[in-house]
């Protein structure tokens, strides 16, 4: 991981924990002392929150902070639970025998990195995973906009793994998904994937209450 990377998660997590509010402003040359390096990597790791949508660069002020409140976040999983399960539904019905391929060998990847019980390690397999289903669905917008969201949402989707059992739960949802793809289920694709990505009940608690910690932590 590159210094640009370690910055950016460690900024994405305050961000996340709402240790810098939505609004905050992110100067580079504050950022820069406070870690002590140059503003290379500073700027480097604010270009990758901007394209995540954590950060935004308005007139006259740079760039700040546009972290989402609950409500908004709520919205955004129902949202992306709905792309992927569209995701889903099409890769189950146009699933060609190189994304089988890829589909296969990112669930072995998952696996690896779950028995492993690292999450960061799961995580990036984890995007590898949802990313060769949105390519499966052979529908290039819905792909864009599946990743788009991801990406707004991948500091908080990194959280969730962080939950007690977590990554064993998803690795087996991850196993139903791929089980009825490859059947060529498209109902019971998108419905295990909605159910898979979407945030309520009990799930959306335990991230808020994750939140929290990270922030009664600081």
């Amino acid at each position: 991981m590159s210094q640009a990377q370690r910055l950016r998660q460690v900024i994405e997590e305050e961000i996340v924990a709402g240790r810098l509010a939505a609004g905050s402003r992110l100067d580079e040359v504050q950022l820069a002392e406070r870690f002590g390096v140059s503003r290379t990597p500073i700027r480097e790791a604010l270009l990758q929150l901007a394209a995540t949508g954590l950060v935004e660069t308005k007139p006259r002020r740079g760039t700040v902070v546009s972290a989402p409140s609950a409500d908004l976040l709520l919205a955004m999983f129902e949202t992306m639970a709905e792309l992927e399960a569209a995701c889903g539904r099409f890769a189950a019905r146009r699933l060609v025998p190189a994304d089988e391929a890829a589909l296969r060998t990112a669930l072995a990847a998952c696996a690896a990195a779950a028995a492993s019980g690292d999450t960061e390690a799961y995580y990036a397999e984890n995007y590898t995973f949802h990313t060769v289903i949105y390519r499966a669905s052979r529908n290039a917008f819905l792909s864009e906009q599946a990743h788009t969201l991801h990406r707004r949402l991948a500091p908080y989707r990194r959280l969730q793994l962080r939950a007690r059992h977590r990554l064993g739960q998803s690795l087996a949802e991850h196993e139903a998904v791929v089980a009825a793809i490859l059947s060529g289920d498209a109902a019971t694709a998108a419905e295990r994937l909605r159910g898979h990505v979407v945030v309520q009940g009990d799930r959306f608690t335990d991230l808020m209450m994750s939140l929290r910690a990270i922030g009664d932590a600081a």
